[in-house]
């Protein structure tokens, strides 16, 4: 403890330890009346007793003086240590934004002793995810798709070279403590052609790709410095700190070059990205070692969620983890890449493109009852179950080469709009079956560790 520094002039602590101090003292000299009391005997006698006759009131009865000072002492007592601890939580009580003091407490420990979670993947889908889970828990990493092309990202990313920012925007708006006024504000786009000067593009998209100019080019900096200005409670994490391009092949040999272009195309058989051999983001891979729960998704299936998996070593750190794994189904399809997908398809189409066996539960809606938009063209995801692989092998006695995920159905909709994930509910959902779930999955690693 450096003890100069707290006795320096002007931080307030001094003044309040004193009377504090002096409350004490009061409560002391009350204990002494009461033992004078209760032991007559002792008096002594000698030329500091009379100074000390008027400033211990001994011209009053001893109980009434014992009242006195009992009670001014705990009054200095108590005065003296709500200024301290005023004076000490300070600092916390504004950099908080005028939060109450239960709320950052709250925060700073409660919060700290949640589960250890990483959510994979961008789009909507994972920013709502993010919004319900850090009301339980401040250990959580958010692993985002840099392979956007278009929009105000993919102008950014070919004007200055930057990776896709915008999923990475919506994530650090979803898990950030500022004031409801700076979300808005980093969601802000400015009207007008994104060709042409700031048209179109969004606030927080420009700050990201400013703060990675700062930073000399290291995109990965750059969005811990921005989740840091922010008091992003968790952190959020690029998949990678290299600007990712997504290539698609469909049924009939075409090759689709774009996440853009990719989010349209149907019938998709096989993704990659380029460049090849592009390292993952080293805080991606700690925060998944150090996982205790894993959620892939909810977000578009070919566009968001599968290009994290495409890299091996983000992959393979998830086949590796002992956390519990859970994959959260959309809850409806896309027009393109997803229409006509029922539940199994999903799921097939994730095994496909990474390993079976990535997914311990698939955590899937059952109300399909919520009101839809009537001009929302989507369909809900049908509930065809198990994956046609696991179905395959049964029919020919074979034992499948990895364990059917367990399916979980939950009511995790939005009730204004059945085709949208409720934050508060599905994040409340997913919280059940790490509950239910976790145990088993950890004295399965531990078995065959």
């Amino acid at each position: 403890m450096n003890l100069r520094r707290w006795l320096t002039p002007g931080i307030g602590v001094k003044r309040w330890l004193l009377v504090v101090f002096v409350g004490e003292l009061g409560l002391a000299l009350a204990g002494a009346f009461v033992l004078r009391q209760i032991y007559p005997e002792i008096n002594p006698t000698g030329p500091a007793e009379t100074a000390l006759w008027l400033v211990t009131l001994q011209f009053l009865p001893g109980p009434l003086r014992a009242v006195i000072f009992a009670a001014g002492g705990v009054f200095l007592f108590g005065y003296g240590s709500y200024r301290l601890i005023r004076a000490l939580t300070v600092p916390y009580r504004d950099g908080e934004r005028g939060q109450p003091l239960v709320e950052v407490i709250y925060q700073k420990r409660f919060l700290a002793r949640g589960p250890r979670i990483v959510a994979i993947g961008g789009g909507t889908g994972l920013s709502t995810l993010l919004r319900g889970l850090k009301e339980t828990t401040s250990n959580l990493t958010a692993i985002v798709t840099v392979a956007d092309d278009g929009g105000s990202s993919g102008i950014l990313r070919e004007q200055l070279g930057v990776p896709a920012v915008g999923d990475i925007r919506n994530c650090i708006v979803a898990l950030a403590d500022a004031e409801p006024l700076m979300g808005r504000l980093l969601q802000y786009r400015f009207p007008g052609d994104p060709s042409e000067s700031l048209g179109g593009h969004a606030v927080g998209n420009l700050l990201l790709a400013a703060m990675t100019a700062v930073e000399d080019g290291d995109f990965e900096e750059a969005v811990r410095q921005v989740s840091r200005v922010l008091a992003v409670r968790g952190q959020v994490v690029p998949v990678s700190g290299t600007a990712l391009t997504l290539h698609a092949e469909t049924a009939d040999g075409t090759q689709i070059n774009g996440q853009s272009a990719v989010s349209r195309a149907g019938g998709i058989r096989r993704l990659w990205l380029t460049p090849e051999g592009v390292a993952p983001s080293e805080d991606a891979l700690r925060a998944i070692a150090e996982a205790e729960l894993i959620v892939l998704g909810p977000g578009s299936l070919y566009t968001s969620l599968l290009p994290a998996l495409l890299l091996p070593e983000i992959r393979h750190a998830i086949a590796a983890s002992g956390a519990l794994r859970v994959y959260v189904c959309n809850v409806a399809t896309q027009r393109g890449e997803t229409e006509g997908f029922d539940l199994a398809g999903h799921v097939e189409a994730i095994e496909r493109h990474s390993m079976p066996g990535l997914i311990d539960v698939v955590l899937a809606n059952n109300r399909f009852g919520a009101r839809v938009p009537t001009d929302y063209a989507a369909e809900a995801v049908r509930l065809r179950w198990p994956p046609a692989s696991a179905g395959t092998a049964v029919a020919s006695g074979a034992a499948p080469a990895a364990a059917t995920p367990r399916l979980v159905l939950d009511d995790i909709v939005n009730p204004e709009n059945g085709h949208h994930h409720d934050p508060a509910r599905l994040a409340a959902a997913v919280l059940r079956v790490f509950e239910r779930e976790g145990a088993r999955r950890r004295s399965a690693v531990a078995r065959t560790a």
